[in-house]
């Protein structure tokens, strides 16, 4: 049985061989770190977020807390349930922003009530304000 494996975000798909318990991949097919995919790197941040999604007729909110932060995207631990490709509205209070940044986002991912969210489209100054965000955050290392 093969299966294709997604990394987290946006990375590119790769296959692995799931024969069984007893099989082991190829070294060739073996899945790289989440890491290695990443368009830009990721933050450790722990914030309380709000996502807003239009499920079964009707609009609801669930919260969750961030885990970490990049440019293009956040990953959050929820109370709700998502599915990957779905559009959310998410809240989140950064660091050195007066006011929650509001913006859309696409699930890309999820593992459990883990999940990946791609930003959409960010204006000038919320892009400016994440970039500043993640230049604070990787000084903290």
């Amino acid at each position: 049985m093969e299966i294709k494996l997604r990394t987290p975000f946006f990375g590119p798909e790769k296959k692995m061989n799931m024969a069984g318990p007893s099989s082991k991949p190829a070294p060739d097919m073996a899945v790289p770190a989440r890491s290695d995919c990443r368009r830009y790197p990721r933050f450790a941040l722990d914030v309380r977020l709000q996502v807003r999604m239009f499920q079964g007729g009707e609009f609801r909110t669930c919260w969750g807390r961030s885990t970490e932060l990049g440019r293009d995207g956040i990953g959050a631990t929820l109370t709700g349930e998502l599915e990957p490709g779905e559009i959310v509205s998410l809240e989140i209070p950064l660091p050195l922003s007066a006011y929650p940044l509001k913006l859309r986002a696409i699930v890309r991912y999820r593992l459990g009530l883990h999940y990946g969210f791609e930003f959409l489209t960010l204006s000038e100054i919320q892009r400016d304000t994440v970039n500043r965000v993640c230049e604070m955050l990787a000084t903290k290392v």
